[in-house]
């Protein structure tokens, strides 16, 4: 997987995503916690509009992400504010802070990305790891449903600079939803430039992870509807987990 090519673009792509709304579901759960929230890293952080939402509310706030092209454009957005966020090039599975934070979320289905049930283990410890005693982990995901339901769909997103035309495909046997993507971006007068993508989803069940962060040191597990405060319903495409280190 790459942002090479989309990251210069993705903004534009993703202008449906109601950021301000997942900011201000972020924050009802921080409201919920047992210690304040002030320190908050946002793993898989793109580019960075997010992240830079909340420092902009007054977090200090830490990005990081392995996509250097998608860090280039958020810390673009970074040096506008303030107090700009620290952002770092690094994976999940090998996260390494300075210090602990009091809250980690991770938004918009970025742990389907990683397929390795393992890895995600890993990176389930590196978060525990840097949270403080009491802090929370919250993330969402694409239910196994939606990515199945995904198999065989083809989707466009354009603007005036910029074309993008993905493809999905679900394997039943890898639990994977391929995304192929053709990306056209304006050159020069009539030209368009062209470049290819792959991008990959796993299906984790709800069952799956809650066993994964338990075994990972989170005790206080939930499960939410899609930016609701309530239990997930049948048939739900987007479940949120808010998983505590206890104290």
């Amino acid at each position: 997987m790459s942002y090479e090519y989309l990251a210069g673009c993705y903004d534009a792509f993703t202008a449906d995503v109601r950021y301000p709304k997942w900011a201000d579901y972020l924050e009802r759960h921080f409201r919920r916690s047992r210690q304040p929230i002030r320190t908050v890293l946002d793993l898989a952080c793109g580019t960075g509009t997010l992240t830079c939402l909340l420092a902009e509310r007054g977090y200090d706030m830490i990005g990081v992400d392995l996509s250097e092209e998608m860090l280039s454009v958020a810390a673009e957005k970074g040096r506008a504010l303030p107090e700009s966020p620290l952002f770092l090039h690094q994976s999940m599975e090998a996260l390494d802070l300075n210090d602990t934070v009091d809250a980690c979320v991770c938004c918009l289905d970025s742990v389907n990305y990683v397929t390795r049930p393992a890895v995600l283990k890993q990176a389930f410890q590196r978060v525990h790891l840097f949270l403080n005693p009491g802090g929370l982990f919250l993330f969402d995901i694409n239910t196994p449903a939606k990515l199945q339901g995904l198999d065989g769909q083809l989707f466009m997103d354009e603007n005036e600079e910029s074309l993008c035309i993905w493809r999905a495909e679900y394997s039943k046997r890898r639990r994977i939803c391929t995304y192929g993507m053709d990306i056209f971006t304006r050159a020069e007068g009539t030209l368009w430039h062209r470049e290819e993508e792959i991008h990959e989803e796993y299906a984790y069940t709800p069952e799956e992870l809650t066993h994964l962060l338990n075994q990972t040191g989170f005790q206080t597990i939930r499960q939410f509807g899609e930016l609701t405060m309530r239990p997930p319903k049948e048939g739900e495409e987007r479940i949120f987990f808010c998983a505590r280190k206890e104290f």
